[in-house]
């Protein structure tokens, strides 16, 4: 009984969950006959249709030519289960599957919405800062590829479709299943897979994710300082034209090495009130925002857990107080901590360039570190060799 009851209850929600597509606005899936692939069965797996073909005239011929029920009880068994799924394997051999991604699609990126966050007094939230950017990334890139052009899911051993026409967002899309979207233009594939209370993964597809991500980037900035860690954008006091001329000039050599350089590190010192602050903002709000850079603030906590993320293309990092950071290792103070060695690999692009991973989006990274600091005299010497730091500049008139 307990097994019956079981079953009933499973079938009653399926039969519920199929309402509640329909009613949502989902519809049942035909497949469409193709000529041309109906034409690559018949040339390359001609025994195989053939076999399939006179299977399906036999179950036929059997449900007319029963014996033991009259001419009209015969017909009634053509449109049976038995001989109606019949037609359906049949038919589904001889025309194509819905589409679906298949692994030509090598850049790969994926969010779980809504994230959750989780804070304690052992846990600063840098990896649901970094999670959140990831989220806004996908969510942005579909709203910039806007509406696609097949929506599909399969449930209950059925294929469906969403009319695009009356696709609104997809929040509001009902999903029991897996959900397929494609985008022909941009040659993009969406994937969307439930969790419990709500929770989804998308997952975005195509051969060259890179342009749309960038698009979708674009203005987004990422401050990871403890638990005031948030994702939004740049915020600028102070224009670079308001800085003093030679600062002002400085700035310039900073942009053209910029636009020259895939990686650049710039070290500014001086005494505090100097404008060495304000000006990475500057820097940052005025040439890396609008060259696509994604920018980071790190604080000391942060820097040491940070490893920028892989499908982003252009990264800036600030870090205020370098001094306090890139210790000299010959000071005591500095040996108990490992945060210069960390720094020095950032520099280097020896951290996360050292294995080259063999999923997900592969691109060159652009990197630009801004750093200061009050004085260079703590900085560790390894830090300020040839090839590490490549501009630096001292803030010498009272500017804050």
């Amino acid at each position: 009984m307990y097994f019956d009851d079981f079953r009933n209850n499973e079938n009653s929600t399926s039969n519920n969950n199929r309402q509640n597509l329909l009613t949502s606005g989902w519809r049942p899936f035909h497949r469409d006959f193709d000529w041309g692939f109906f034409g690559q069965i018949l040339f390359h797996d001609t025994h195989e249709l053939t076999q399939k073909g006179i299977n399906l005239a036999s179950y036929y011929a059997d449900a007319l030519g029963r014996r033991d029920y009259s001419w009209w009880a015969n017909l009634l068994n053509v449109a049976s289960d038995y001989t109606r799924g019949e037609l359906e394997k049949f038919w589904n051999y001889i025309t194509p599957e819905p589409l679906t991604p298949d692994n030509r699609y090598k850049d790969v990126l994926s969010t779980e919405t809504p994230i959750t966050q989780f804070v304690s007094r052992n846990s600063i939230p840098i990896e649901y800062v970094l999670n959140r950017l990831q989220e806004i990334t996908v969510l942005r890139v579909l709203k910039l590829l806007e509406r696609p052009d097949i929506i599909t899911q399969y449930y209950s051993e059925r294929n469906f479709y969403f009319p695009v026409d009356k696709f609104v967002n997809w929040e509001r899309l009902e999903v029991l299943n897996t959900v397929y979207a494609y985008w022909s233009q941009y040659d993009v594939w969406l994937q969307i897979d439930p969790y419990d209370r709500g929770r989804r993964q998308y997952t975005l597809m195509s051969k060259n994710l890179a342009p749309l991500i960038n698009k979708g980037t674009y203005d987004l900035a990422v401050m990871l300082s403890g638990y005031q860690s948030r994702v939004g954008k740049v915020h600028s006091q102070f224009p670079i034209r308001t800085f003093p001329e030679d600062i002002q000039s400085f700035t310039d050599a900073v942009q053209q090495t910029i636009l020259n350089q895939n990686q650049l590190a710039v070290v500014v010192h001086g005494e505090p009130g100097t404008g060495k602050t304000a000006w990475t903002q500057a820097v940052a709000k005025e040439i890396l925002v609008p060259l696509g850079y994604v920018i980071f603030i790190l604080d000391h906590d942060a820097i040491t857990n940070f490893v920028p993320p892989s499908y982003l293309e252009r990264i800036c990092i600030i870090i205020n107080e370098a001094d306090n950071l890139a210790q000299n290792r010959a000071y005591e103070v500095a040996q108990y901590s490992n945060r210069t060695e960390h720094i020095l690999s950032l520099l280097d692009g020896t951290l996360y360039q050292s294995v080259i991973d063999e999923s997900g989006i592969q691109i060159k990274q652009r990197l630009v570190v801004l750093m200061t600091c009050n004085t260079t005299e703590r900085l560790d010497p390894a830090m300020l060799r040839k090839g590490r730091v490549d501009l630096m500049y001292e803030f010498s008139q009272k500017y804050v």
